[in-house]
């Protein structure tokens, strides 16, 4: 068993990666205030001291323990690697992403550095209620406190029996919110996901001065996460039995890794065995590479994932840009494909005939994290190159010699993770995820094909909580017949093109294994849609569904994404009788499109 210490947004997303699995779990917070919604997972509450946590261990046999409580609930943390050590159990500290300690903010090793270097008549104390007491002296030396904490009686009382005035209190509805004049301002180093970007942006603005309380340091022994995607793949190592399936990595991460290994050779000297890489969504995984006297490379990991790519090594080159290739501009790092790697050959991809095949995710994720690596101040460049060994052959085994890829496989993966499922598996999965979405009260369940589409439709329901989303893959037939199953009121269905077409002839399924786009049933729409003859005969020269956004005049584009969207409807109602439904089309700057 596992059991994880939360009560944060880290222990939200922590619950959202364990409640994948359908493997119970311990989730414990300290007042029992969190509102989150668990379905495999066990709510404990109540603060343990370590002789009532070694009991609660060896009770309930726990194997293995995450720390995603507060930064700096140090006292939790002590606790918690004394029990790990006892115990000798592993421990995950799932960590916050923190922002670069900026030079015009005053950093702070605690409460007593605040009292002795804090010079300010007037400050704004967002530290948390417990900390009144401790910042009592500066009140002592003549200035002016005043407390933003949460409006709710728990705190407010306590706030006032640590000698708080009515009148030094104020409430914040969003972490940018400065409610009240003062010339200085006192923060946690909370990190992006507690608001501390927010709220230094905000200070900046109104001129004040800026403090800082640094985090206290992570126990030894603990291994660090600072995202999901590593909590997985942490929790698939120590106890690999929780997840039926085991998670892999994509060719873009691998790349990655490949890359970075590359880079820090040839800046540095170093040969590490393991690389950090930056995935999109911002956290950090721990990639293992090799070298040799020309290369680095890294094995692609599939997991239990059924891909024909796993096994196979991605190569990377790392060579300083020569200086008669300045005109290529201020782009600090260029990518050349090498044997193996595809090229485009067909309009409609992100970059033109020509460039190599990788995609517009791996390959900003590819170029920041090398970017990261170069210093600022003598303005490098460098080149990398991508080879794959036997890639030419191992891609006339999938779909790229049809989407005009040749040379090789393409570098792709939107969010640098592969979750593998059996369609049984998966299925089952969308059903305890929408288990999960209904029990959190949610007035609306979102499904969506995948991290893209779910990133644009969060910025339209910013409202929902995080479960309230929910991947279908291809698999938007059983989806709905789920939601159907469990009473689902409301429902939204965001979709992007390349599916929707599909999904308007009636496609439930949307794998390209199984369905491939119909242009003469695309043409048959855009005739229903008036659209213009010329506009029909370049269908015929489309490679994918979402080059119609740039082949359909703008004139057109509304009518033929209601005629999508109203042949979606037609097959997707039927399976709904009983549940309001919308339909949300998602072109590829993010736009929705609706009836």
């Amino acid at each position: 068993m596992i059991l994880v210490f939360g009560g944060t947004t880290e222990g939200r997303k922590a619950v959202a990666e364990l409640e994948e699995a359908g493997s119970p779990f311990f989730y414990s917070t300290k007042t029992g205030e969190q509102d989150i919604a668990l379905h495999h997972g066990i709510r404990v509450d109540g603060a343990m001291d370590e002789e009532s946590m070694v009991q609660f261990c060896h009770a309930q046999h726990i194997r293995l323990l995450v720390d995603a409580a507060h930064p700096f609930a140090a006292v939790l943390h002590g606790t918690v690697a004394k029990v790990a050590e006892r115990l000798s159990l592993p421990t995950i500290r799932f960590e916050r992403i923190f922002p670069e300690r900026d030079k015009d903010i005053v950093w702070l090793e605690g409460y007593a550095d605040a009292v002795n270097c804090i010079k300010e008549k007037t400050l704004l104390v967002t530290t948390g209620v417990q900390s009144i007491a401790r910042l009592k002296p500066l009140e002592a030396k003549g200035a002016t406190l005043f407390y933003r904490i949460l409006n709710r009686e728990s705190s407010i009382a306590c706030a006032q029996k640590q000698g708080a005035t009515t009148a030094q209190l104020c409430y914040y509805e969003s972490a940018q919110d400065i409610p009240v004049k003062a010339d200085a301002i006192l923060l946690k180093e909370s990190g992006e996901t507690g608001g501390f970007v927010e709220k230094v942006k905000a200070a900046r603005e109104r001129g004040m001065t800026i403090y800082a309380l640094k985090r206290p340091p992570t126990p030894q022994g603990f291994h660090c996460v600072n995202g999901p995607h590593g909590l997985r793949r942490l929790v698939e190592r120590f106890l690999p039995e929780f997840y039926p399936l085991h998670s892999g990595l994509t060719t873009g991460t691998c790349a990655t890794a490949a890359a970075i290994a590359a880079t820090l050779r040839l800046l540095k000297g170093q040969t590490s065995p393991e690389v950090p890489v930056i995935l999109p969504n911002g956290e950090t995984i721990h990639v293992a590479v090799g070298y040799t006297d020309s290369y680095a490379f890294c094995i692609k990991e599939a997991g239990d994932d059924p891909d024909v790519t796993d096994g196979i090594e991605i190569r990377a080159e790392a060579h300083p840009l020569a200086p008669s290739l300045a005109h290529q501009g201020e782009e600090k790092v260029s990518l050349t494909a090498g044997a193996g790697v595809g090229r485009f050959t067909l309009p409609g991809f992100d970059y033109p005939p020509g460039e190599p095949a990788i995609n517009k995710a791996p390959r900003q994720m590819l170029k920041r994290n090398i970017e990261k690596l170069l210093p600022a101040a003598s303005k490098p460049k460098v080149r990398i190159t991508l080879s794959i060994p036997q890639g030419e052959a191992i891609a006339r085994k999938t779909f790229n010699p049809r989407l005009g890829i040749e040379g090789g496989l393409s570098i792709i993966g939107v969010s640098g993770i592969v979750k593998p499922f059996s369609e049984e598996a998966f299925i089952e999965s969308i059903r305890k995820c929408m288990t999960v979405a209904q029990a959190s009260g949610t007035e609306r369940i979102v499904i969506h094909s995948g991290a893209k589409s779910e990133a644009t439709l969060r910025q339209h329901y910013p409202h929902l909580p995080l479960q309230a989303f929910v991947e279908y893959g291809n698999a938007i037939g059983a989806t709905l017949q789920i939601a159907n199953n469990l009473q689902v009121s409301r429902l939204t269905l965001g979709i992007m093109l390349g599916k929707a077409v599909k999904l308007a002839e009636g496609h439930l399924d949307t794998h390209s294994k199984k369905v491939v786009m119909n242009k003469a049933f695309i043409i048959s729409m855009l005739q229903e849609s008036a659209c213009d003859d010329e506009t029909q005969a370049k269908v015929q020269h489309l490679t994918l569904a979402r080059e119609l956004w740039n082949l359909i005049p703008t004139e057109q584009i509304d009518r033929f994404c209601h005629t999508v969207i109203q042949h979606c409807l037609s097959h997707c109602q039927p399976l709904l009788p009983k549940t309001e439904l919308t339909i949300l089309l998602i072109d590829d700057g993010g736009k929705l499109h609706s009836l």
